[in-house]
């Protein structure tokens, strides 16, 4: 009889995920996004329990930080007794942002779930009917950062045993997308004689090789505009003669990128139309955070932005959609404006060395005071990479059209 094992392959769960930049969203929004990786964290759940897996992977980062909100570790335990509940066994390590001396108060979990307990590599066998059926090996980061090829350390134990599963929390050498942590190259786990690679630590999901696998399934639940598009699991059902992978989208909130190009328009009332005209063309089956790009060729668009007609136009149309059960709500608008020729900003020396010097120039030595100062740093939160970015591109903007207006 062949044999056969089924599984879930998840990570970078982030619980209580702060979300920052989202505040200002309406209140009962933000409340959906607070809970959006719990929801997901829920719908894993459930998806095992329908797929009748034999048991969960989770590769590193299940919450946001070290110092794990006792919340976040309730919902947790209450997902890992339900799993228990249908003996599905649940394997785990943590990652840089959960590290494990980071956790000063633990809560203990039930029988079913297995941690791995440090950094050195170890196992814990799978056993099904009275029989061995495979191997799970991993670590968990004990501190923050681990800059040391993991992969180097991980080799088969007992050849007897018919399925060998590794799970390494880090990313590939050459990746400069994203922090390194337990660098390795894909070659080096080809070498290996793994069955699966359940990787973990990028959130987009990837799959490095498909003979054997060596996968990414990203994270569960976006938490950003970088991290658009569905996010989930991935169900793995495993014979001696073949591997079967399919994605299961686990999001309760999906970030979207929408680009609108408005140059045709003549009037403000013809704004708020052209959006919500493609917004209705998006069917929507859950909420949705939207990253909206305005693209124009003229200037009236920047005049808009100005008197901060677009703003309000905006205000208008989250007015309508907001209230929805499948909400839909622009928390980022951004214009770009091409009414200036493109050779003066590649061929006019003044104007490249001033673009150069908007890249290469910070925006937060110029609120050093602000933030010193006693009263007013109780309201002045810190700028995040993407307002000060923001902040930049509009000055430079600004700027630009006011130099060359005449």
């Amino acid at each position: 009889m062949t044999k056969q094992i089924s599984f879930i392959h998840a990570a970078d769960l982030h619980l209580d995920s702060p979300f920052r930049g989202l505040a200002h969203t309406p209140d009962s929004i933000f409340e959906d996004i607070r809970e959006s990786t719990f929801k997901a964290f829920g719908k894993l759940v459930d998806t095992a329990i329908e797929m009748q897996v034999d048991f969960v992977l989770i590769t590193g980062d299940l919450f946001d930080n070290e110092k794990q909100s006792l919340k976040a570790q309730v919902r947790l335990r209450r997902g890992f007794e339900k799993l228990d509940q249908r003996g599905i066994y649940v394997y785990l390590s943590y990652g840089n942002h959960d590290y494990i001396k980071g956790n000063v108060h633990p809560v203990t979990y039930p029988d079913n779930v297995f941690i791995f307990p440090g950094e050195d590599i170890s196992y814990f066998p799978y056993e099904k009917n009275g029989e061995i059926l495979a191997a799970i090996y991993g670590f968990s980061y004990e501190k923050r950062a681990v800059t040391s090829n993991k992969a180097a350390e991980f080799y088969i134990q007992d050849e007897d045993i018919p399925f060998h599963i590794a799970m390494l929390h880090g990313s590939v050498e050459s990746n400069t997308e994203h922090d390194t942590y337990a660098p390795f190259q894909t070659r080096e786990l080809l070498e290996k004689g793994f069955h699966y690679w359940a990787l973990g630590h990028i959130h987009k999901r990837q799959t490095l090789t498909a003979d054997p696998p060596v996968i990414y399934p990203g994270n569960i639940q976006g938490r950003n505009r970088k991290e658009t598009g569905e996010k989930g699991c991935y169900h793995v059902v495993m014979t001696e003669n073949e591997v079967s992978m399919e994605f299961i989208p686990l999001q309760a909130i999906q970030f979207l990128s929408v680009e609108i190009d408005v140059s045709s328009l003549k009037e403000i009332h013809q704004l708020e139309k052209t959006i919500h005209d493609k917004l209705n063309k998006m069917k929507l089956t859950q909420p949705m955070l939207v990253d909206l790009s305005l693209c124009s060729n003229n200037s009236l668009l920047r005049k808009w932005e100005n008197d901060g007609l677009v703003e309000e136009i905006i205000e208008l149309i989250n007015d309508v959609t907001v209230y929805d059960k499948n909400w839909l709500f622009i928390f980022r608008h951004r214009n770009r404006i091409n009414d200036i020729s493109e050779s003066i900003w590649k061929e006019d020396q003044f104007f490249v060395e001033l673009h150069r010097q908007f890249s290469e120039t910070a925006v937060q030595p110029f609120l050093k005071e602000l933030y010193h100062h006693r009263r007013a740093r109780k309201y002045a939160a810190q700028l995040t990479e993407d307002e000060e970015q923001e902040i930049k591109h509009k000055a430079e903007q600004l700027l630009m059209h006011e130099l060359l207006k005449e």
